[in-house]
């Protein structure tokens, strides 16, 4: 598989340093991505450089995924109007290895192949660094004229779009950036560094020391950054990022979040974001534009991606989900959601709470949705539609409208849904 043109189809190359792909084709080759240890887990805006690295060692290529551990310490200025929370060593080992856990879903780091994947941290090699010797040896490798003719040094120094200037500690980003590419030069022979398109500025800063100290040529490519059809910042929801960690999204919500992207988002989407070959995803847009209400194209996309990420058990959970606001899925159904899933299934429907005592002593349904929780305007009302068939507790057709709730009928032992008509939901939380 040629890398370069892989990348290409599936809209993933921004900037490329000439001879790049020549030296791809030449031999296997060994690149760096650096991803950002604030955090123990990946959110799918890092999904994008993930995948280059999956592709690169899909064609054939030796990845190394390098966690910023030294410069997560400072803060990268690229894009940045603020300077960010420094977090300390333990945290940082802590998020290291979540974050390696994680990555092992999409490269493999195990086997004995000639290209498994390597994790290494930059704080590994900059921890030993006094601040004279790194003024001494890896300062005097760059011009300070160079550093300032960076856009994203320029920008803050100019107080440009609501910027604030500048620390001395966030101006020596680039140098950090720079001396992993010459640290990784010299002990692995990398040769590439990938990056979002807003780090050109740091990787060229790389590519101009090793040019300078050693002479070795060595490239750079960038894909560009990711945004929504609308122009908007991709993977922002009104809850946050979109997390891998299933403790901070959940399968469902992160399974909703691709099913519920644009056509034009899907179509751009599924090259980035999956393997799937060009005659696979030629064939899915084809049958998606038969038929757009389908949906087919964001269906497969989120199958794709919630498989890669969380497994297919995980996927299966959250199709099953999805039918249950959506389809005619069974109580059993119901009964196996965890609380986490059934709040993200059931957000936005009106909840009421009600006291658990109300519960324990037992309660029929008609006082339990008229006196206890306002689903029903009136008792007459509710008796009138049970009649016709039309309401459900926690997905069984009421048969009496004077039928008793206990806590046996308590899902998570905290909730019951109740079911108006065939699309207005109520939750009610027990407490």
């Amino acid at each position: 598989m040629n890398f370069v043109q892989e990348l290409k189809w599936r809209g993933m190359i921004q900037d490329m340093t000439p001879g790049t792909e020549e030296q791809l084709q030449k031999e296997m080759t060994t690149a760096y991505l650096g991803i950002d240890p604030t955090a123990d887990s990946l959110h799918i805006g890092h999904l994008v450089g993930v995948m280059m690295l999956r592709h690169f060692q899909r064609s054939g290529h030796k990845p190394i995924a390098l966690i910023g551990g030294a410069t997560g310490m400072i803060g990268d200025p690229s894009g940045k109007s603020k300077e960010r929370v420094l977090i300390d060593e333990e945290r940082l080992r802590h998020n290291q290895e979540a974050l390696k856990n994680q990555l092992a879903r999409f490269l493999d780091f195990e086997s004995d192949a000639p290209n498994a994947a390597i994790l290494v941290n930059n704080y590994d090699w900059m921890k030993e660094f006094s601040f004279l010797d790194f003024i001494r040896n890896v300062g005097k490798m760059i011009t300070v004229n160079y550093m300032m003719s960076k856009d994203s040094v320029k920008r803050r120094l100019s107080g440009e779009a609501g910027t604030d200037g500048m620390s001395f500690t966030e101006f020596t980003y680039q140098l950090l950036q720079g001396y992993d590419y010459v640290h990784l030069n010299e002990t692995h022979g990398c040769k590439l560094q990938l990056g979002g398109a807003d780090q050109w500025g740091n990787i060229t800063t790389g590519t101009e020391m090793i040019r300078k100290t050693s002479g070795n040529e060595v490239f750079a490519l960038t894909c560009p950054l990711i945004t929504k059809a609308d122009g908007k910042k991709f993977g922002k929801t009104e809850q946050g990022n979109i997390w891998l960690d299933k403790r901070y999204t959940s399968p469902y919500r992160f399974y909703q979040f691709w099913l519920n992207v644009s056509d034009d988002d899907a179509d751009k989407y599924i090259k980035i974001f999956t393997s799937l070959t060009k005659e696979e995803i030629d064939s899915i847009i084809a049958q998606h534009a038969e038929a757009p209400h389908m949906r087919l194209l964001q269906k497969r996309l989120a199958q794709e991606v919630t498989i890669m990420v969380h497994g297919e058990e995980e996927y299966n959970k959250a199709v099953e989900a999805s039918n249950i606001l959506f389809g005619g899925a069974t109580s059993e159904a119901l009964r196996s959601l965890d609380e986490d899933t059934l709040l993200a299934v059931f957000d936005g429907v009106p909840q009421f709470e009600v006291a658990r005592s109300v519960v324990e002593e037992g309660v029929k349904a008609v006082d339990l949705a008229t006196e206890h929780a306002a689903v029903f305007p009136s008792k007459g009302e509710m008796r009138k539609l049970v009649q016709g068939g039309g309401v459900s507790i926690n997905k069984e057709k009421l048969a009496a409208f004077d039928q008793v709730i206990t806590v046996e009928n308590l899902l998570n032992d905290k909730y019951i849904l109740i079911q108006k008509g065939k699309k207005n939901y109520y939750l009610i939380i027990v407490k």
